[in-house]
């Protein structure tokens, strides 16, 4: 099945170990700060051999904690996605994800190896689609006569249509989509929740991690972020060169994160009454009109703030220091910031998606090993999901698994993953559905 005619064109992808990838898939095209506009059909076959050069950005706060990806290029040409799939998936037969990565809509990828679903898919046997979408001030810039915000929304919503027109030719029913995502990823999955034009789209959603502590902006608040960006950018943001844009932008998001950093929500993200996101009213009385048929997956991990505060960080570390209460201080605003910026957000929707009728499964990621210093960080589960064991050899936060143990612990969750994808179901009767005003949840790994 490594070759491929679907309405999209011919593609040629390559199949290894009983699993076919199609890499780099274009599925639309932007000028800078304009609108996504779908790619046309092409003739010929084009080679999807190779993953694509990444959106435009800096390097990830992250990596320190999660590894680092195999270095890719980078392009303003980066609305691409990959489809990987059974090598003997018959045409519509299988059930699809489609994977919106995470990175404070300032980075990530979704040709990052350590994205790469081919152990998932091979285990569960489901579609896997991972969308590249634009990021920072690209794809969230709010300023008036220069960008209207949430381009990089309508791109995913771009990649979705490309989904529900194209993946049947490659094995995927698209009448079984669910759109998964962590972090910024599944703030964007949480917004679409609530976006008509989206919600056609895909029928089930995962949500991993997502920073419900940290709302979509409101104009002013956006146009207050794009004010600080034009400050520091020497030029027009139209014609600027890509590394002068990045460093203005990665000079604003300094600013924007006060003294000693200690704000890190996103300073560039999706905004309210700013296609294709409604007013907030508007939003929450669609997700309640679209819950009864939904089914949602959600959680986090039970410390996300040690990947932001036991790394590197400029007020953080001088506290660490402190003789006897400098550790303790720290472990009090880890659970604080966390349970406000994480966990109760998640309990939060959860009731709300519950009392309007959808079927909600919420578990909590716990450590992999107990002498890792990051506990249970955010973005723990990454590597029990996507990537081979070995592309998280150097990631910090699993040490010291070897890569067979991690491949061991991972298996449970691709499990439930695959399952309720499949079904909207997890297929394990110890997991229960969620109930309004419960703070139950399924411990993982």
């Amino acid at each position: 099945m490594d070759d491929v005619v679907a309405p999209s064109g011919r593609w040629q992808g390559r199949t290894e170990a009983g699993v076919v990838a199609f890499r780099g898939i274009r599925y639309a095209r932007a000028a800078r700060f304009g609108k996504p506009e779908r790619e046309p059909a092409h003739q010929g076959v084009r080679d999807a051999r190779s993953p694509h050069a990444t959106a435009p950005q800096l390097p990830a706060r992250l990596g320190t904690v999660m590894g680092w990806p195999e270095p890719l290029a980078q392009t303003e040409d980066c609305l691409v996605l990959s489809v990987t799939a059974p090598a003997d998936a018959e045409p519509g037969r299988c059930a699809v994800l489609v994977w919106l990565h995470g990175g404070a809509y300032l980075t990530g990828s979704g040709e990052w190896n350590l994205y790469d679903p081919a152990r998932l898919v091979r285990e569960t046997g489901i579609v896997v689609v991972s969308v590249s979408y634009r990021l920072g001030v690209l794809g969230y810039l709010r300023a008036q006569g220069i960008s209207p915000g949430n381009l990089g929304l309508l791109d995913q919503i771009a990649a979705l249509e490309w989904v529900r027109d194209n993946i049947h030719a490659f094995g995927g029913d698209p009448g079984r989509i669910t759109v998964a995502g962590q972090s910024a990823g599944a703030h964007s999955v949480v917004a679409m929740l609530g976006i008509e034009s989206a919600r056609r789209l895909f029928t089930r959603a995962i949500v991993q991690s997502s920073p419900f502590g940290v709302s979509f902006q409101s104009h002013a608040a956006a146009e207050k972020a794009g004010a600080v960006f034009l400050d520091e950018l020497d030029g027009d943001p139209a014609t600027a060169a890509l590394p002068d844009l990045l460093a203005a932008q990665g000079r604003a998001v300094l600013r924007l994160a006060g003294p000693g950093g200690l704000n890190a929500a996103p300073p560039y993200l999706p905004v309210w009454e700013t296609d294709p996101l409604p007013a907030q009213t508007v939003w929450d009385r669609t997700v309640r009109e679209r819950a009864g048929a939904a089914q949602v997956l959600m959680g986090c991990t039970a410390e996300e703030m040690r990947a932001f505060y036991d790394g590197p960080h400029p007020v953080f570390g001088r506290v660490r220091r402190v003789p006897v209460l400098g550790e303790p201080l720290i472990a009090a605003v880890r659970r604080i910031v966390g349970r406000k910026a994480f966990e109760d957000g998640v309990f939060r929707f959860a009731d709300l998606l519950t009392d309007a009728g959808a079927r909600v499964y919420c578990y909590r990621f716990g450590w992999l090993h107990p002498d890792n210093p990051f506990g249970a960080c955010h973005c723990i589960e990454l590597p029990l999901l996507f990537g081979a064991a070995t592309d998280w050899r150097d990631a910090p936060m699993v040490r010291p698994l070897s890569p067979a143990q991690l491949d061991a612990v991972g298996v449970r969750t691709r499990r439930y993953w695959g399952e309720f994808v499949r079904t909207g179901d997890v297929g394990d009767a110890a997991w229960p559905t969620h109930r309004p005003g419960s703070r139950a949840v399924h411990q993982l790994p």
